[in-house]
């Protein structure tokens, strides 16, 4: 069987044998062949069928295109290339998804019409379980090259054509369509599956190379979010110290910009002015935390420098990475994590006595000042709560808010606290150095609390470094400017100070720019009932424990006690009664005796109209409670006639 033909008529004998149900010739029809036609019978396919009985309408045809779009993409100019080879042989090539529907068609336009007659057109379904074996349904099945010739069609509309088909697989090996090429059985020959193989393999290889640039594409851009999400300024360098690649950091801290730096010798660049840093990265030494100055925008700025280089898989060095971090910001973020930061505003200072108001108004005014702030006051006034409202409400809240206790602090440890330290200045120092807090505080505000108790040598440092507006760390050589606005805060008459000689006289009036007395809560008692409320409140919550009674009992021993630890003390006697109540109600009993049996109250603190003030503030509100008048009288101890004489008096009827 040298000749097509001959081979024509001798499939054709035994399919009619087969279709007739009598014997057939095993060494004229292969295994595979027969398989598929005993596969095809056990389908009940009609072996006459002269038409593709399964075709899309053409809104699902549609559909299933777009669902196919990077399929039909990359592989329609492979078959149109494929068709240009053999034009003129009358062939045809289609292209199917896996389910397998036709998905396009390109060839020899007068055999698309011939076999379109036979619905084999886009949208007609071609699996084996509708028309028997074909190039598409049959390669799909065996997930390999198939060629299917004339007669070895099941159905006889397909005798005269020869289809030579080939699965197209993804980059992971899955099957994600199919290519076919048909043409009269007369034309094909081994050679026709050997090129639909080979455009096969061309279109996987396309979906090969299109997912190694995607992830090529997604691998830059993610190595582009990575270098652009770090905060520090970066720069790449390569093996002749050329700068490669620049962060926006880095040309938004030193003003860099890509198209006049990249390429550039970065000695060119930073020029002779940072000489400094060019030498610290002239070698491929790993560098950590360096801290270095760089000039830039006509001025100095401070940065802790990392560089490491970048080895080729030889070891050799290949150029360096620069990370330059600023001091500055760094600071910010030390002063946020130790936290370092005002927490509380004008809204947390309660408080409605007249002169307590003029205090606050004056601290008000304060914030909205540049000058330095001098918080006068006896302990547990809130000086610091003042401090942290005046910064809070500052042209400078979003800056650092620092505090250091001058009392707390060992005297020799001042200067280092305050100034910081260089790396090597004294034993035990950190490797480094350290930052003091002006430094810290930069951009932001400094409480220097208890300020009275800093030693008198110390006070010339502070002095200068208030007036310079620069600092130099113990042990360095390099002044550091700092923008720090200062509020000191102190227990003590520094008036006094001065002239016994215990402070300094230019200290104090640098200091005292802005004066603000605090006054302590003796002189305040009309507002110990709302100070009372508040705490009650707020501690109750942090605790997990309703108390929503306050015998009027408890008001009268407060009132009457002198608070010599003023609202400090108040807000810890609260607190002790709230932690042992056993109920629901602060009752007098839970107070300590000393609290109870105070008689140590000054003589000009029981003054009676303050005194009267406060109970009609206590009936007022009682009154607009909706208590009735008996149970208004039994809160305050008192009978209903003289309950009703002092609302009379009171006017609160």
């Amino acid at each position: 069987m040298d000749s097509p033909i001959e081979r024509f008529k001798a499939i054709l004998t035994e399919w009619k044998k087969f279709i007739s149900g009598d014997p057939i010739n095993d060494t004229i029809i292969s295994e595979t062949i027969l398989d598929l036609w005993i596969r095809s019978e056990k389908f009940g396919i009609n072996p006459y069928l002269k038409k593709i009985p399964d075709v899309l309408e053409k809104n699902e045809l549609q559909r299933l295109r777009k669902n196919n779009k990077e399929l039909i993409n990359i592989s329609l100019p492979v078959l149109e290339n494929l068709i240009d080879f053999v034009q003129g042989s009358k062939f045809i090539c289609v292209l199917c998804d896996p389910s397998p529907y036709i998905l396009e068609e390109v060839g020899d336009e007068d055999i698309m019409q011939s076999v379109k007659r036979g619905n084999f057109a886009p949208g007609a379904y071609v699996g084996e379980d509708s028309i028997g074996p074909n190039g598409i349904g049959t390669a799909l099945r065996l997930d390999r090259p198939v060629q299917i010739f004339a007669c070895e069609h099941y159905c006889i509309s397909f005798h005269k054509w020869t289809c030579s088909g080939a699965p197209i697989h993804s980059p992971d090996g899955q099957i994600i369509g199919a290519i076919n090429m048909t043409g009269p059985y007369l034309e094909a020959n081994p050679h026709t599956l050997g090129m639909i193989v080979a455009a096969a393999h061309a279109i996987e290889n396309l979906f090969h190379m299109q997912k190694a640039f995607l992830q090529s594409q997604l691998a830059e851009k993610l190595q582009k979010t990575a270098i652009e999400s770090i905060i520090e300024a970066f720069i790449v360098l390569d093996d002749k110290d050329h700068i490669i690649l620049i962060n926006k950091n880095a040309e938004r801290t030193l003003d860099l910009s890509p198209d006049k730096v990249l390429g550039k010798d970065i000695k060119r660049v930073f020029g002779k002015e940072n000489k400094g840093f060019l030498n610290m990265i002239n070698n491929n030494t790993p560098i950590i935390d360096a801290e270095v100055r760089i000039f830039h925008n006509n001025g100095w700025s401070d940065y802790t420098l990392t560089s490491n280089p970048i080895l080729s898989p030889n070891k050799h060095s290949s150029g360096k990475v620069i990370v330059l971090n600023e001091i500055k910001r760094a600071k910010n973020l030390i002063t946020k994590m130790t936290g370092a930061q005002a927490n509380f505003q004008y809204g947390d200072i309660i408080g409605k006595n007249s002169n307590f108001l003029d205090t606050l108004n004056l601290a008000r005014i304060a914030s909205k000042s540049t000058s330095n702030v001098l918080l006068l006051g006896e302990s547990g006034t809130g000086k610091d709560i003042f401090a942290q409202a005046i910064h809070n409400n500052s042209d400078r809240s979003d800056g650092p808010y620092v505090a250091i206790n001058c009392a707390a602090i060992p005297r020799d440890l001042i200067p280092s606290e305050l100034f910081g330290y260089a790396e090597g200045a004294f034993t035990g120092s950190r490797r480094g150095g350290s930052v003091g807090k002006f430094e810290l505080a930069d951009g932001g505000t400094l409480l220097l609390d208890e300020i009275g108790e800093m030693p008198l040598e110390l006070q010339t440092s502070l002095l200068r470094v208030i007036e310079e507006k620069s600092v130099t760390r113990i042990g360095g050589k390099k002044p550091r400017s700092v923008d720090v606005r200062i509020i000191a805060a102190t227990n003590k008459d520094l008036k006094n100070e001065v002239e016994r000689g215990n402070f300094r006289n230019d200290l104090y009036y640098r200091l005292n720019v802005f004066s603000i007395k605090l006054l302590p809560l003796r002189e305040r008692k009309d507002d110990i009932p709302y100070l009372t409320e508040y705490f009650v409140n707020n501690i109750s919550k942090k605790m997990g424990k309703k108390i929503d009674k306050i015998d009027p009992g408890v008001y009268e021993i407060l009132i009457n006690y002198s608070w010599p630890g003023n609202i400090r003390e108040l807000q810890n006697v609260i607190e002790r009664a709230i932690n042992i109540a056993p109920a629901n109600e602060l009752t007098v009993n839970l107070f300590p005796s000393e609290i109870t049996h105070d008689s140590t109250m000054p003589e000009h603190n029981k003054d009676v109209s303050s005194l009267e003030d406060l109970e009609r503030q206590m009936m007022f509100k009682m009154s607009q409670s909706n208590l009735s008048k008996t149970e208004m009288a039994a809160r305050l101890k008192i009978s209903r006639s003289t309950l009703y004489r002092k609302l009379e008096k009171y006017n609160i009827l």
